[in-house]
């Protein structure tokens, strides 16, 4: 029997700006795989992760409503963690040929093995995800298990432009990953951090918005404003 050719399970493809990090505001076409290794409890894509959703594409046919929008000069691979769609390396080479500027968004727990990526969004997960252990005991056992992979984020950080993006819910947060950034053993220079208040809403995110933006100050990170929050709220296509 002759298999068809390969798909992708998509959740979405969509032109937006850019909210998170060092692109924050720059006009992008965001593909966001479906499909995820971990269970983040404050998961804000949970048709992407906990309830995987979407459709089953071919890289022909995501290329081309990614070039719907030709004013897009960049391209986001998103998720769900998009390092486990199939056929991502096709997809970024194609984006690659087509000229494209690629931002992966991923938890760096899936090595990159030479895709091509202009900027590797790097956004470990800390103790401050974890699922319920009572109400997800298996996913909270694999979720321990498999967030945090130094040895994957190396061969990120060493092949790559990158910037580190971290969702911090408390003091104690900014602790946890400083201990991570140094088990990596690189100079990881403090403008390359960025800090993200948890929070699906503006109202959350204000609540701690004081605190880590003075974190931010006294260690030289950078703190994340969420724009497209300020911008759309937190629904799907934005």
């Amino acid at each position: 029997m002759i298999s068809g050719p390969s798909q992708m399970l998509i959740a979405e493809i969509f032109h937006s700006l850019q909210g998170e990090g060092e692109l924050t505001g720059v006009p992008s076409v965001f593909v966001r795989t479906s499909g995820c290794n971990l269970r983040c409890a404050w998961c804000d894509t949970p048709y992407a992760s906990w309830n995987p959703e979407g459709k089953n594409l071919g890289v022909p046919q995501i290329i081309a409503a990614v070039e719907q929008y030709r004013t897009a000069h960049h391209v986001v691979l998103t998720g769900g963690e998009p390092m486990i769609a199939k056929d991502i390396r096709e997809l970024a080479t194609a984006l690659k040929a087509l000229g494209r500027h690629i931002t992966i968004e991923t938890a760096a727990t899936v090595a990159p093995t030479g895709i091509a990526c202009d900027l590797a969004s790097l956004s470990p997960k800390l103790l401050n995800s974890a699922p319920d252990a009572l109400e997800h005991t298996t996913w909270r056992r694999r979720h321990e298990a498999t967030r945090w992979q130094p040895d994957v984020v190396r061969a990120w950080i060493d092949a790559y432009p990158y910037q580190f993006k971290f969702v911090v819910a408390r003091p104690e947060d900014v602790e946890e990953l400083e201990h991570m950034l140094a088990a990596l053993q690189r100079e990881i220079p403090p403008h390359k951090v960025l800090l993200m208040p948890e929070g699906t809403t503006l109202e959350r995110i204000r609540t701690r918005a004081p605190w880590l933006a003075q974190l931010c100050k006294e260690r030289g990170y950078r703190y994340a404003h969420r724009l497209h929050l300020e911008l759309y709220g937190n629904k799907r296509g934005t």
